[in-house]
């Protein structure tokens, strides 16, 4: 019964340190998918796809597609659908007002949000090579 006692750190601290490895395995596939998804740009699909391409050539310079669909001939689709949103917020603050107006400032701000969108498509051959690919990407 003593020797049970002795190992329940041992085990606690092993168990803990596997489920350590497991959230860094988790983190690193994680911002891999981010790298990938941040380097799908029009360019990149452009210079870097072509036909004959097979699909882990594919998914070594975009990633893991969105949604993956078989036609009537059992032949793969692949799309990938991004959306990108940016905010961009400036401000400026009128700290001279302060001395001059006895406590009041003047601020002044502006504020934009624009969204981009990229859409591509794959298609596969019977042998799993690229057969065919078209991309779309609009700005608003």
């Amino acid at each position: 019964m003593n020797a049970i006692r002795r190992l329940l750190p041992a085990l606690g601290t092993a168990a803990l340190l596997a489920g350590c490895a497991s959230a860094e395995d988790h983190a690193r596939s994680v911002a891999a998918g981010r790298e990938a998804q941040d380097r799908m740009t029009v360019g990149t699909v452009q210079r870097e796809i072509r036909v004959g391409m097979s699909g882990a050539e594919v998914a070594a310079v975009l990633g893991s597609p969105n949604i993956v669909t078989t036609d009537e001939q059992r032949r793969e689709t692949w799309v990938y659908d991004r959306i990108a949103t940016e905010q961009v917020y400036s401000s400026s603050q009128g700290g001279a007002g302060v001395l001059f107006l006895g406590g009041a400032s003047g601020r002044a701000g502006a504020a934009s949000t624009s969204q981009r969108t990229l859409t591509v498509i794959i298609r596969y051959d019977a042998a799993g090579k690229v057969r065919d690919f078209s991309y779309r990407s609009s700005s608003f």
